[in-house]
């Protein structure tokens, strides 16, 4: 009858609703307010930093807390600089990065957990020195404020994780005496 079908469009007009679905927002770091960087242990007594200077780095999300983000990087392990070209130059060559053969470091993320209102716990694959592995990263949204120059929204993360020189198989000739066996990775980034 007439008031079935009009209790079954009503029916399927809310499961239709109930499913509509947001469009993915993609965020793009903004590089010259980003910053992707890290930190070693020397001689067990002082920490030596750098940084890549070229990467791009993406957040697709659909929700606003991006509770369900994905964050993708790639980074030009050429452009790393310590403020010392001789050093940089060693950490290019085959006893450490040997970029000539593996010249990206590439990150994208297989889960991101929201453990507090504004910390997250990043799990992902990182690919560095032609090894992938597992790693997790902790991350901060420190905020989202409109760009007054772009007029575009803008989130700012801090990250920070650390990873094992063994893992990833570069400096394996420098024992813990000479280089820290783990490096600290420190990121702050405006998308």
């Amino acid at each position: 009858n007439m008031k079935k079908l009009l209790l079954a469009a009503v029916a399927l007009s809310t499961t239709l609703f109930a499913f509509k679905s947001v469009a993915p927002t993609t965020w793009s770091a903004d590089t010259s307010h980003s910053k992707l960087g890290f930190e070693i242990t020397h001689m067990m007594i002082s920490d030596v930093e750098g940084s890549f200077k070229n990467f791009q780095s993406t957040i697709t999300s659909s929700k606003p807390d991006f509770s369900d983000a994905v964050v993708e990087l790639t980074a030009d392990v050429n452009s790393i600089n310590t403020d010392n070209e001789k050093r940089d130059e060693h950490l290019k060559g085959e006893d450490f990065f040997d970029t000539a053969k593996y010249p990206k470091l590439t990150f994208k993320s297989t889960s991101v957990k929201k453990v507090s209102a504004n910390k997250y716990k990043v799990a992902g694959n990182l690919t560095f020195h032609g090894v992938t592995k597992p790693i997790v990263l902790d991350a901060t949204l420190r905020g989202i404020t409109t760009n007054p120059m772009s007029k575009k929204p803008t989130a700012g993360f801090k990250v920070t994780g650390t990873i094992k020189r063994a893992d990833f198989k570069f400096g394996t000739k420098y024992g813990n005496a000479m280089l820290g066996e783990e490096v600290t990775l420190n990121a702050n980034t405006e998308f």
